[in-house]
């Protein structure tokens, strides 16, 4: 499966619903209707997208949303989230973190306190790596099989953040303003 084969099934289950849980349902669907071999190449291929906003600077910026409070899984769900909005928007944030300060979205949750945030509002999409699994799964019958076939075939994928780039302290106000002017603007963080 190549990048626009992958990001076809991506995009058609957000034309079909913006519920999370219901594209994850169409997106499994989709992926029922596909050989094993083709389930196995979207999750490679899923990883591989997901990696380019796998950086200390992506790290930052969801810093920044969550309010100076990012762990690894969190940041690990952010970036299936940010594959969930689309390859245009994913492209334009792999320029330029700070162009996520554009996604509607995240306009909605500005300015408002954290807990507030419903759980469909929080900009995490966990699920989206584990659809690919279940579609697996459900297929073949054989419970964690996409993880075995991946593994025969020589593909160990990550399970947590590997960021690459320069790290940097969030908490320094003027380099966030710096490199994130919008998002610093958008979710300032207290005491910076």
């Amino acid at each position: 499966m190549d990048e626009n084969s992958f990001w076809a099934l991506l995009e058609g289950s957000q034309q079909r619903t913006g519920d999370p849980d219901q594209r994850l349902e169409a997106l499994r669907e989709q992926l029922m209707q596909r050989s094993p071999a083709e389930i196995m190449q979207f999750q490679a291929c899923l990883h591989r997208v997901r990696r380019r906003i796998d950086t200390w600077e992506m790290w930052v910026a969801a810093e920044q949303i969550h309010g100076g409070s990012c762990s690894d899984d969190s940041f690990w769900y952010f970036q299936f989230w940010v594959l969930g909005l689309g390859r245009e928007t994913y492209e334009r944030v792999v320029a330029d973190p700070d162009s996520l300060a554009e996604t509607p979205k995240l306009r909605a949750l500005a300015g408002r306190p954290l807990q507030d945030w419903s759980d469909d509002e929080w900009p995490e999409w966990e699920s989206l790596d584990y659809v690919a699994a279940e579609a697996f799964d459900m297929l073949t019958g054989e419970e964690e099989g996409l993880e075995k076939a991946l593994e025969a075939e020589g593909l160990d994928l990550p399970c947590n953040p590997e960021p690459s780039g320069e790290a940097w302290d969030i908490r320094n106000a003027d380099e966030a303003s710096r490199r994130l002017p919008r998002l610093s603007r958008m979710f300032p963080l207290a005491g910076c």
